[in-house]
């Protein structure tokens, strides 16, 4: 167990890597980190951040390292395995934000690294840590079906990888969670409209002894919704991500006679309050002071990035088939 707070960098200060910059700094107050400084490719931005919360600026990966004990990596993702594994190297535990690569080499990469070294990688599906999905988590048994949905409006941010990856990772690395398995068969279609990736897609999992989970993500919605869906025996529960509410609707025991009718019975789920990332961050200084692995480890977020690779090969296979169709009339 360290006795000192953990000094930690964050490399890259864009729309949320400067999320963790604030918590990071917010946690000195309380002893569970030390901002470290920070490294950014944007000069004005770094400055700006730099003399906000009075830290440096970092000039290369190596200065890093010797100033630092653990690093945040947000930014782009293809550069997730390149950083990764230097920092590593270098000595730095590192908490990787979501998808833990762009390809799956780059994820087997950063899991070997992270074994060898013996550092501490915990990647950023910051999902697992909504206390709305906390709560869902107390409740699943046995899950049969899923239906979710995570719509959002148009943004410039991540358009260097497609919607599955930005935003329908969130939910196919808690339904992989929650079954505990990977998916036997997969159907999906998807296409590109205000970039030159996928905007939106709707994909068909199915699992193992016959859970099927529908997803729809769009990146070009009109509105912003977030919504999980799970139905198990005896109940169904509904979770909004963004409110972090959820609700169970589940049908009550019989009598003791075996005759009484089954009561359908309601309650909310208790949720405890508690901001994602912060939550997120609290358990990386956690597992850098203890050595304990975290929730998200490189192997679970692999899983998920393996999924949505494949998802996007269906992708590409629905629309070849489309435009094959329209070729023909």
């Amino acid at each position: 167990m360290r006795s000192s707070p953990p000094r930690i960098a964050v490399i890259g200060v864009g729309s949320f890597g400067k999320n963790h910059l604030r918590i990071i700094h917010e946690s000195q107050a309380s002893g569970l980190a030390k901002l470290a400084g920070i490294m950014e490719p944007d000069p004005a931005r770094a400055a700006n951040f730099a003399a906000k919360y009075s830290c440096p600026i970092f000039s290369s990966i190596d200065e890093l390292a010797t100033a630092s004990d653990a690093a945040v990596i947000a930014a782009p993702t293809p550069n997730h395995a390149d950083l990764g594994c230097r920092l590593m190297e270098a000595g730095c535990d590192v908490l990787i934000e979501k998808p833990i690569a762009d390809t799956l080499a780059g994820a087997e990469a950063l899991i070997a690294t992270a074994s060898r070294t013996g550092r501490i990688l915990q990647i950023g599906h910051l999902e697992r840590f909504n206390p709305a999905i906390l709560a869902l988590g107390k409740h699943v048994t046995t899950p049969l079906f899923f239906e979710v949905h995570r719509l959002a409006e148009f943004s410039p941010r991540s358009l260097d990888v497609d919607v599955v990856l930005d935003l329908m990772v969130h939910d196919i690395d808690i339904i992989l969670s929650m079954t505990g398995t990977m998916p036997e068969e997969i159907r999906a279609a998807g296409i590109h409209i205000l970039s030159e990736k996928v905007d939106i897609a709707n994909v068909r999992l199915q699992f193992p002894g016959g859970c099927v989970a529908n997803l729809t993500a769009s990146r070009v919605s009109a509105e912003r919704v977030r919504k999980l869906r799970l139905f198990q025996p005896n109940e169904y529960i509904s979770v909004d991500y963004a409110s972090k509410e959820g609700s169970r609707f589940f049908i009550g025991p019989e009598g003791e006679d075996g005759t009484a009718t089954r009561a359908i019975g309601f309650e909310p789920l208790l949720v405890e309050d508690g901001e994602p990332l912060r939550l997120e961050l609290e358990e990386f200084f956690h597992c850098i002071a203890t050595r304990e692995q975290p929730r998200v480890t490189g192997a679970a977020a692999s899983a998920a990035l393996q999924v949505a690779l494949e998802i996007l090969e269906k992708i590409e296979e629905h629309s070849e088939l489309v435009k094959r169709t329209l070729a023909q009339g």
